[in-house]
């Protein structure tokens, strides 16, 4: 196979280009993001100060203090997937990772599948991140409320907050899906500017409420605040907050064909953005529960960890980093747009999805696929529009979003771990080298064990997130398909994925086959010495 050197444009080094063709694509996104960017778009996604502001008061209204520990467990469980996810992003450094993960492991048809779950959770969680500014806003200045007045109740769960949630968010929309349009350099810029805003809030806001702490650390063993009834079931509900928070770390991936040395560098912005997250996610949980004013009186769940925060530090210090939380919240929305557009534009690019033409074309002025980013911020708004007088949006949107992730995340584990079973002597992934000529990142002997504990937690969580409690999926308490929203929507996202797929493969008149399948076969290792200047022959 010979494959033509791209124009210089594009960014990308003579062993990036000669790197990406062995993998079988010409290199025509732009290689405009860096070590730090990588992780930034990781840590974006992922957003702390975004979904721990946004569902604080939802996790706690079910557990209590003790919610607390759900956030262990779950990052527990994530770092596992995330280990697994690192050493094929040091294989597979493609745009839309999960979908061609997946499809190496398993096959396109199943892959196609992972991919168009995975699509369609991101869609909905772009929509659902930029609703968090509904959480955020109207704390700082009243004015943020654009639906009734500044008098109008702003809690998203009211009817003026959720459709206050609907038009803030529109507008968060139309400026990502514009930055995604200028070109990666501007979103790797913006992103890792409000992750390092992001941090230094998470670190100012820890230290000032450990200071203002009211009780020991022996609160997060009580159940103070949790809602009446049995405990377990209502624990497994809490850990909703940090089930939503701890996926996206994935997204560095995403940019692979964006980044420079992806091999070097991916597999170790994905696990240290799920690190660092972790460790802040915790720390800020547990100042929250110390420091708040009352565990009793309901004031947690109804203004959740920005309640505190005023309360704490006063109106004016508390608006001051409240200001940090929206510039997160917009750099999540912004991340999460990113990367479900890679990831629409990689299942384009095989021409597996309707308009393929167009949906898989490289601007070659700003080297992005400003299609499918106009797609992803247009579905995302289309979610927002038809949830205007739901006020139920904030629970179902996000426990649905974080299903479908879940289940797109198995469909790239569970096809691995039967890889590691089957070829045993290399741990079920090719070895090679990467753009430094050090070993690609494995687990080595340890790879199957990972493996099968972090598809048995994925199984368990799938179920958590889906089961159709009412607390979650229908705040009206009366409304059957709201409850069974969830695994509703799965299925018809499942049929309407079947129907295209279908008409995909009467199109090719057969399976349809990535370029890799069609040359080797196998793991490329990556070269240290650069691609010459016009050809590569593969």
């Amino acid at each position: 196979m010979t494959v033509s050197t791209p124009p210089s444009h594009t960014g990308a080094t003579g062993t990036e280009h000669h790197d990406l063709s062995l993998l079988g694509y010409t290199q025509e996104l732009r290689r405009g993001v860096g070590h730090f960017a990588s992780f930034a778009a990781g840590f974006s996604f992922v957003s702390i100060l975004t979904t721990v502001f946004q569902l604080f008061g939802l996790g706690f209204s079910f557990g209590g203090a003790a919610f607390f520990w759900t956030w262990p467990a779950v990052f527990a469980g994530q770092l596992l997937v995330a280990l697994c996810f690192a050493e094929l992003a040091a294989r597979y450094p493609i745009s839309g990772s999960i979908f061609q993960w997946s499809s190496r492991l398993a096959g396109t048809d199943f892959g196609w599948f992972t991919g168009w779950v995975m699509v369609i959770g991101q869609i909905l969680t772009v929509a659902t991140a930029a609703i968090a500014m509904q959480a955020v806003l109207p704390a700082i200045w009243s004015g943020f409320q654009l639906v009734g007045g500044s008098g109008a109740d702003p809690a998203p769960t009211s009817t003026t907050g959720a459709q206050n949630a609907v038009v803030l968010g529109l507008i968060v929309l139309v400026l990502t899906t514009l930055i995604n349009v200028v070109g990666v350099r501007l979103m790797a810029v913006i992103t890792s500017a409000a992750v390092m805003i992001e941090i230094l809030a998470v670190v100012a806001l820890v230290i000032a409420l450990f200071f203002h702490s009211e009780r020991g650390l022996n609160t997060v063993n009580t159940t103070a605040g949790a809602a009446p009834g049995s405990y377990l079931p209502l624990w497994l509900a809490s850990s909703l907050m940090a089930a939503y928070v701890m996926v996206g770390f994935d997204s560095a991936g995403e940019l692979s064909e964006e980044t420079h040395a992806p091999r070097r560098t991916t597999p170790r912005t994905i696990i240290r953005a799920l690190l660092v997250s972790g460790l802040g996610g915790l720390l800020l949980i547990l100042a929250g529960l110390l420091a708040a004013p009352s565990l009793t009186d309901g004031s947690l769940v109804t203004g959740g960890l920005a309640g505190v925060l005023t309360a704490r530090l006063g109106e004016v210090g508390g608006r001051i980093l409240l200001v940090a939380v929206a510039i997160a919240v917009f750099a999540c929305t912004l991340a999460v747009q990113t990367a479900g557009s890679r990831m629409m534009f990689s299942m384009a690019r095989e021409r597996t999805l309707p308009f393929s033409s167009v949906l898989g074309r490289v601007s070659p002025r700003t080297g992005t696929p400003i299609a499918t980013s106009v797609v992803v911020g247009v579905g995302a708004a289309i979610t927002l529009a038809v949830n205007w007088n739901q006020g139920a949006v904030f629970t179902a949107l996000a426990s649905l979003c974080i299903a479908m992730l879940y289940l797109a995340y198995l469909g790239v584990t569970g096809p691995l771990l039967l890889a590691r079973i089957r070829e045993r002597a290399t741990g079920g992934l090719e070895p090679g080298v990467d753009e430094d000529g050090k070993p690609l990142f494995s687990l080595g002997r340890f790879g199957i064990v990972v493996n099968a504990v972090a598809i048995a937690y994925q199984v368990v969580m799938v179920i958590n997130l889906a089961w159709p409690r009412k607390a979650i999926y229908d705040l009206t308490g009366n409304t059957w398909w709201l409850q069974w929203s969830a695994l509703l929507f799965i299925g018809l996202t499942l049929v309407v994925g079947a129907a295209i797929h279908w008409r995909t493969r009467i199109r090719h008149g057969g399976a349809i086959r990535l370029p890799e399948m069609r040359t080797t076969g196998a793991a490329p290792v990556a070269s240290a010495t650069p691609a010459a200047p016009a050809q590569v022959t593969a």
